[in-house]
């Protein structure tokens, strides 16, 4: 079989993939973290005294997002690691493990915040509203002070799951405000566990999106970004090519895509020129960084031709 093969390599993808964003984010994790560690243990103090479900819940959210910000923090100093001889891509994977982990953590925390709160809602507890209020309030200004940095994410959903988690913390804490607010006035007691649900609700809701999105990631899925058709499309009509097949899309970290292909020209190999320009179109047009391109006469038949083969 004499195939003529061309592996092309596009460095400059990987650049615009991840030095791109802000070089403050180490910053910007470490200030997170020590403003929600510190007002976790606020809130699990002021919670178990206020007798509020609603306050130890989102105690529990806001430690999740600690444990979230320092997985999110390491995997982008990971998948800042060059290649080596048994990880070729590097470690850049680490920050889609971190991302669909955080997304688990953040639906195992609900989980019991919504049994909590329904004990509750059949065992109503008395509720120091007017603490609750306070600190509650105190965690809307934690939170989107820790949010802001995060707020250009570059689409790394890496950091976006950071300021989701972040985001969502400032708008929980406005609810803990409100059902504070309302007990002091009604005296209505499910109040507090109701908002717990609410809560709960919440998160489920903003976490679906990260949950499927990294687990799509982790199993090597067409990143949703990119549409494999309209690449397609590109590829077959390319000058004297007469054929595609094998192409592969996926991403390598949560900020890169990578993407292999055969080419059957039957006239042979154009040059270094063309597949350099494919790159540099796949980069500019299709957000694909890391792209190797293999170029076949179509003399011998490919045993990787078919799309079902893999």
């Amino acid at each position: 079989m004499t195939h003529e093969h061309h592996h092309h390599h596009d460095h400059h993808g990987h650049d615009h993939g991840h030095h791109h964003p802000p070089r403050d984010f180490g910053v910007a994790f470490a200030v997170g973290i020590g403003l929600n560690f510190a007002f976790v243990v606020v809130e699990v103090v002021y919670g178990v005294l206020a007798h509020s479900m609603a306050l130890l819940a989102d105690a529990g959210h806001n430690l999740s997002d600690v444990l979230a910000l320092g997985l999110a923090w390491g995997a982008s100093r990971l998948a800042r690691r060059g290649p080596s001889e048994r990880y070729t891509y590097g470690l850049r994977s680490t920050s889609i493990l971190a991302a669909l982990f955080n997304a688990a953590l953040l639906f195992l925390v609900t989980g019991g915040i919504v049994w909590e709160s329904i004990q509750r809602l059949f065992e109503p507890e008395t509720v120091a509203s007017r603490t609750v209020m306070w600190v509650a309030l105190v965690g809307i200004v934690v939170n989107a002070v820790s949010a802001v940095p995060f707020a250009r994410s570059g689409g790394d959903l890496n950091i976006r799951a950071a300021f989701l988690h972040l985001a969502a913390d400032a708008v929980i804490s406005l609810g803990v405000v409100l059902a504070a607010l309302l007990t002091l006035y009604t005296g209505w007691l499910w109040v507090d566990p109701a908002m717990g649900i609410t809560i709960a609700i919440v998160i489920i809701v903003g976490t679906w999106g990260l949950l499927r999105d990294s687990v799509t990631m982790a199993l090597d899925a067409v990143p949703a970004h990119i549409d494999p058709a309209k690449v397609r499309a590109y590829l077959s009509e390319l000058a004297g090519v007469s054929e595609v097949h094998d192409l592969h899309i996926w991403a390598m970290s949560t900020t890169e895509t990578a993407l292999t292909v055969h080419l059957v020209m039957p006239k042979g190999h154009p040059g270094d020129a063309f597949t350099a320009e494919i790159c540099k179109e796949l980069r500019d047009h299709h957000h694909v960084h890391h792209a190797t391109v293999q170029i076949e006469t179509g003399a011998h038949p490919c045993e990787l031709a078919p799309d079902h083969v893999v």
